[in-house]
């Protein structure tokens, strides 16, 4: 079995379809491009996070979901490396990409940043401020309480009311994420996201907890996205990650870390081993992916 040189894998968040992942593809090429060069793994996944978040189709960054209150924006990130660096925003608000901040945590006393605390940090290292929402998020929104007033939001959220049914469009672009190999051996993860849809204010999902949505380590890195109440509790970034760590190819591995999920419950997850790569989802899901082999 051939080994990865170096290799890249980007998701712009479960439901998404094909028509988004031109915003993944653009991100990859570009983070393989700074591999290519040597550029570490840690910096290359936050580089590419930040395309993304600032494309403003998906939910993170500009496009974030707006709360239930219809004016609050509050978004969720963090990253993490193969080294041991791991940082994480929590409810951050008013900056323009929350990645960037949590790569800065990074390089804190801190692990993780909540709230005001958060944005205290940013403006300390010279974030820039929140741009405000794309159209695309103020559609979302929009759509989402009608259905909410309509009676029929678990068609888009389970969790908000027993329903049997969903409509994908409603719930995609839930979370991006990026991970990553070097020229070095080092794995990174990063992902952002502006939450779920809908969500009340104050409610962090799995993007900004280890081991659930994003972790990293000497045998892979993995990016998860979905309804992060239900990946939450199965902590299914560190599963995945134990299965691979265990010697289970990271293809399989992923697929039976989606296989913990009914078919109602979206989920999804990107990840890369030293061996190849992961892309598994139970919806679509738009996502790119680049190696090279050694």
């Amino acid at each position: 079995m051939a080994m990865i040189e170096f290799g890249v894998v980007t998701h712009g968040g479960v439901g998404t379809d094909d028509g988004l992942s031109d915003g993944c593809r653009a991100a990859c090429e570009a983070a393989f491009r700074m591999l290519e060069g040597g550029k570490g793994a840690i910096d290359v996944v936050v580089d590419a996070c930040i395309m993304l978040e600032d494309d403003g189709w998906f939910n993170a960054g500009s496009g974030s979901a707006l709360r239930i209150d219809g004016e609050t924006v509050e978004m969720d990130a963090a990253v993490m490396d193969s080294e041991g660096n791991v940082g994480a925003v929590i409810n951050i608000r008013n900056v323009k990409n929350p990645v960037a901040v949590a790569r800065a945590v990074t390089a804190s006393p801190h692990v993780a940043l909540a709230g005001r605390g958060a944005e205290a940090f940013a403006r300390k290292i010279g974030a820039e401020p929140f741009p405000g929402v794309s159209g695309r998020a103020v559609e979302r929104f929009q759509k989402t309480m009608r259905l909410l007033k309509e009676g029929r939001i678990a068609e888009i959220n389970p969790r908000w009311k027993d329903a049997d049914k969903f409509f994908s469009d409603e719930i995609s672009s839930d979370t991006i994420g990026v991970v990553a190999l070097d020229r070095r051996g080092i794995f990174a993860v990063a992902a952002s996201t502006g939450g779920a849809s809908p969500m009340m204010v104050g409610r962090v999902g799995d993007t900004p907890m280890i081991g659930c949505g994003f972790y990293a380590g000497p045998a892979g890195a993995f990016a998860v996205t979905g309804i992060g109440e239900e990946i939450i509790k199965r902590m299914l970034a560190k599963t995945v990650y134990d299965f691979v760590d265990g010697g289970e190819d990271v293809a399989s591995a992923g697929r039976k870390g989606i296989g913990l999920f009914d078919r109602e419950i979206p989920v999804g997850l990107i990840g890369i081993s030293g061996k190849g790569f992961a892309v598994s989802a139970n919806w679509s899901m738009a996502h790119h992916a680049m190696v090279r082999e050694g």
